[in-house]
């Protein structure tokens, strides 16, 4: 029995409404909503019914039983395409999709603006103490200006630790704002850093040499816990520590007790473990700490970017072809092979 249109089913919500503006313009696609507030079964069934799944793609906002697992693709028969709201994909298990045949994309690159531009918003307002000033006017203890003394970013040694989409463009706002930019990421050689703005380093120079150390590289096997207590005393006195990239890649425990120890100047935390933190988590209330809840890449233009990014990739699995920014490579066969079976 062949299929007619491409089903793609989400859970309660879209990012921005443009993915169902852009969809609604596709002959090729069918697209469900699917309230959470349901019986699971219910929720399933519709599912069950889906060749595409648009899912969140942060772990915490998603109910546990609706991440893309082996046991979940199990009773999902005629599923071949998952695809995340963002660049991040923490609720897939990407193996157990190309074991399933089914292709798995992202967004990456479509937020890199955003979060970008929240990256180096967090790092100025740090190196100018703008928490620790704000605090202490709405204290009434801001007399002495002097107590607030900063730093300038403008020829300062800033290091990226991973230089995807984001940190390239990490990179480049820091050029422009004339900081020396060096970064250190396995998958890159010195020439293709250079190329995209910055000094390659090994992450130990990088610790020991930045003012300002921003993470920006995905969470896997081998970032999880990358920085605890070890790399914390590794960076600089002083220094200021950002991620806008997953939490679970700084452990936060010895990152505030490398902040209360004086070590370092300051934190700028767009991401957690879990998300969102606790109201009495003691980083929220720390006075060298920005915080912010997973919201560097959600702004009105990477969200639309990244929803029309989404329905493109799924129109192009509803004609049998690989969608761009696909993460399992090694499931083109079966998925391919799969497709037929449903639309030929």
């Amino acid at each position: 029995m062949t299929e007619n249109r491409f089903r793609v089913g989400y859970l309660q919500h879209v990012p921005h409404p443009a993915f169902l503006e852009a969809a609604a313009a596709e002959p090729s696609l069918e697209i469900r909503r699917i309230p959470l507030d349901q019986p699971e079964a219910a929720i399933h069934a519709a599912l069950a019914g889906c060749h595409g799944y648009y899912v969140m793609a942060a772990r915490d906002e998603l109910p546990a039983p609706w991440h893309v697992t082996t046991a979940l693709l199990a009773t999902l028969p005629r599923l071949l395409m998952v695809s995340s709201y963002g660049a991040g994909y923490d609720p897939v298990d990407r193996d157990a999709c190309t074991a399933a045949g089914v292709a798995l994309s992202n967004q990456s690159g479509g937020n890199a603006e955003g979060v970008a531009e929240h990256a180096v918003g967090m790092m100025l307002l740090l190196l100018k103490r703008v928490p620790e000033s704000h605090a202490a006017m709405r204290a009434g203890r801001a007399a002495d200006r002097g107590a607030f003394l900063g730093r300038e970013i403008v020829g300062r040694p800033v290091g990226l630790v991973g230089l995807g989409h984001v940190g390239a463009r990490t990179a480049a706002i820091l050029n422009a704002l004339g900081a020396r930019v060096m970064a250190c990421d396995p998958y890159l050689d010195a020439a293709e850093c250079a190329a995209r703005g910055a000094t390659k380093v090994e992450l130990p120079e990088l610790l020991a040499a930045c003012d300002v150390v921003s993470l920006h590289c995905p969470r896997d096997a081998a970032t999880r816990g990358l920085f605890g207590a070890a790399a914390f005393a590794a960076m600089r006195p002083g220094a200021i520590f950002v991620t806008t990239a997953r939490g679970g890649i700084h452990d936060e425990a010895a990152l505030l007790a490398a902040l209360e120890a004086g070590h370092l100047g300051g934190a700028g935390l767009d991401v957690w473990d879990p998300e969102p933190p606790r109201p009495d988590a003691p980083l929220l209330a720390h006075p060298l700490v920005i915080a912010s809840p997973h919201t560097a890449g959600v702004t009105q233009e990477s969200r639309e970017r990244v929803v029309r990014m989404a329905v493109a990739g799924f129109v192009e699995a509803a004609a049998g072809r690989l969608p761009p920014r696909l993460q399992n490579p090694a499931v083109a066969g079966r998925f391919l092979e799969r497709w037929r079976e449903a639309f030929a």
